[in-house]
């Protein structure tokens, strides 16, 4: 019908009836928290991400406490050990940091959360990439073994999922073999599937210790510039087993999010990742936005374009601001 029978504004004339019509709606249950897990003796700030720490495992319950009251049911953890090495040992070692951890979680909070280990091999290398080196290139076969074994370490402590971040080449069928010989074949996988080589992940390599020593990670994270490649890279993870696939970061690729919800009918995750976080705070601080506001547009901006599952640093602020409203 044409105007003026036609009125789209009607439905937007009062906040009831815009929330009675929303088409996309974030909840806590959609949230995944991120969070960092260090060995050394106390917790402390990270400058470039304010409001995020790294947690003494002490710390890392009560912060996990916090989440859970708010609602948020989900925790993603990343471990920053002590003791580095080439092959990465600290990463698959069963009193390891983030080992440990997932058995205090599962002490303090039984089945009421979802711990989510981030398995990759940058954070506990010497050299700071995702994969054991041969004449300075990062060997896709020979890592997979190790990512198997952290795999297994993090399902024997009591890991309720497992999600490979390393982007090498047939990790996820390698991984759901070793966790079915393991006994663990009802664990479920998110792969990190479409993860760009970007340069948004910056506040978190300071945050993880997990700069590469030399070069950088082009030869296994995606190439921004691809969009095809990287529906190639999920439709391979969705054969080798994947349960739940990845988009990462986000706010840059919402097209490559909304073409894998088009193409996939799987559970589909994203990850508003450091420097997306980053960057809202710092604008905020200098009072350029309103935090509030920003967040919540960004995140129903990934539940628009398709994400179920969304991977942010803002997770347990917002779930306290929803509460209170």
């Amino acid at each position: 019908m044409a105007f003026p029978q036609t009125r789209l504004r009607r439905l937007r004339s009062t906040s009831l009836l815009r929330d009675m019509v929303a088409e996309n709606v974030v909840s806590t249950s959609d949230l995944i928290y991120p969070m960092f897990v260090t060995e050394e003796g106390q917790s402390s700030d990270i400058s470039s991400m304010p409001g995020i720490r790294r947690h003494t495992i002490d710390d890392l319950c009560k912060e996990t406490d916090r989440a859970m009251a708010a609602g948020v049911k989900a925790v993603m953890l990343f471990g920053i050990p002590n003791a580095k090495d080439d092959l990465g040992t600290q990463a698959y070692a069963t009193d390891g940091i983030v080992a440990k951890s997932i058995r205090a979680l599962r002490r303090a909070a039984g089945n009421d959360i979802l711990i989510i280990p981030d398995v990759c091999l940058c954070e506990y290398t010497s050299h700071g990439h995702c994969g054991t080196l041969r004449d300075g290139d990062v060997v896709n076969d020979a890592t997979l073994e190790l990512l198997a074994r952290a795999s297994v370490c993090y399902a024997e402590a009591g890991a309720s999922m497992i999600a490979p971040s390393d982007m090498m080449d047939g990790r996820i069928g390698f991984i759901r073999n070793a966790l079915d010989t393991a006994g663990f074949e009802n664990l479920p996988i998110m792969a990190y599937s479409a993860k760009f080589a970007s340069a948004f992940y910056g506040p978190f390599r300071e945050a993880a210790g997990s700069t590469p020593e030399f070069g950088d990670r082009k030869s296994y994270q995606m190439n921004p510039a691809n969009g095809n490649e990287a529906l190639r890279e999920i439709a391979e993870d969705i054969k080798e087993g994947a349960d739940i696939v990845m988009v990462k970061p986000g706010l840059p690729y919402l097209d490559i999010l909304r073409e894998a919800r088009n193409q996939t009918n799987i559970p589909l995750a994203v990850y508003n990742v450091s420097g997306e976080y980053s960057m809202v705070k710092a604008a905020a601080q200098a009072g350029w936005i309103d935090e509030t506001r920003v967040v919540d547009e960004l995140l129903v901006s990934f539940k628009r374009a398709g994400a179920d599952i969304i991977l942010t640093y803002h997770a347990v602020d917002w779930a306290e601001r929803r509460q209170r409203s």
